[in-house]
């Protein structure tokens, strides 16, 4: 189980790397900095909120009472091009300027790679100068894709209805503390026909949410002076879909359409002292939150096979962040 976590671990680890990464720019002041880090975090809120929504369902055919499947399920959210990158204005904000003396440019989010864009910030006099590098993001480690983990169990119960629930147990070390839990509705309309048992497919409607909390400590990583320097994530998500399967013995195919809905606050916590440059000795104390909301219609399509008690299933979704979701599955009915 903690193997399944770990990949939670990794993709929060990986936030945080960026973020990291990002603090430098704390050098041109507390409000730059929180202008260019929610556009530069912002893309990779998003992709994990579509990464933990998916996997919900690998069949439109609700288990019968007492049925029941528990299923470990992976999630890959693909980091879309127009999210890699984003332009970045120099008259929005008030201190940060590029060296060679453009207005605007476009540079890397924390999924992207784009390097060699120099900025600088100084003081009025230009007495107190400081010129740095801003960041790349996760692609420049050739990580293209926004991973995601867990146990998913389904119970059937009585007129159709199937109950689920995900969860990633907690995992804590002395950088990270990770968990996640959903729960989840499903319920079949075909189960009210007369003649449900001989028709050939199946139609559900799903509803899921899940919850992920987690927090990153990166003190010792001294990318900026201070203490108890973290992030402290926190995401909510909803999925609304019709499903649509075959109901054959062994290979089945299934597809759904609908909605996602959902948000994402990360707290940037703790001191940060500015050690150079026109606001050397600022220090700055639990300065901002990364705020990011996520909405789309989303549809899938997959294959399942049932071999009696084991199972195997992957599906590929269409949408902002498209997502590749396959999951092994252990079931009764």
């Amino acid at each position: 189980m903690r193997k399944f976590s770990l990949v939670i671990f990794l993709a929060l680890s990986a936030y945080a790397s960026a973020q990291s990464s990002a603090n430098e720019v704390f050098a041109a002041g507390v409000n730059d900095a929180n202008k260019f880090i929610n556009d530069y975090m912002s893309p990779v809120s998003e992709g994990m909120l579509y990464s933990i929504s998916g996997g919900w369902y690998n069949t439109a055919d609700a288990k019968p009472l007492g049925g029941f499947e528990i299923s470990i399920i992976g999630n890959m959210a693909q980091s879309p091009d127009d999210k890699k990158s984003f332009i970045l204005n120099t008259e929005d904000y008030e201190n940060l300027q590029f060296v060679d003396g453009s207005i605007s440019k476009e540079v890397s989010t924390g999924l992207g790679d784009i390097e060699g864009i120099n900025v600088f910030v100084e003081d009025e006099n230009g007495l107190f100068r400081e010129e740095f590098e801003l960041p790349t993001g996760l692609a420049s480690e050739n990580i293209n894709f926004v991973p995601s983990a867990f146990v998913q169990v389904s119970v059937g119960l009585i007129k159709g209805t199937e109950i689920k629930a995900r969860f990633l147990p907690k995992i804590e070390t002395d950088d990270v503390e990770v968990g996640m839990y959903g729960v989840g509705l499903q319920h079949d309309f075909t189960k009210l026909l007369p003649a449900d048992k001989i028709l050939p497919v199946a139609i559900s409607g799903v509803i899921g949410y899940t919850h992920l909390t987690g927090v990153y400590d990166f003190t010792d990583q001294d990318v900026i002076a201070g203490e108890n320097q973290r992030l402290d994530m926190k995401m909510n998500t909803w999925v609304f879909q019709a499903v649509v399967s075959t109901k054959m013995p062994v290979i089945n195919f299934y597809g759904g359409l609908g909605y996602l809905t959902g948000n994402s606050t990360v707290d940037v916590l703790g001191t940060y002292r500015v050690q150079s440059g026109p606001f050397i000795g600022d220090t700055y104390t639990d300065p901002f939150s990364v705020k990011t909301d996520a909405s789309g219609v989303t549809g899938n399509i997959g294959a399942k096979l049932k071999l009696g008690f084991f199972r195997l299933h992957a599906d590929y979704s269409m949408a902002k962040y498209n997502n590749l979701s396959v999951g092994i599955n252990f079931g009764f009915r």
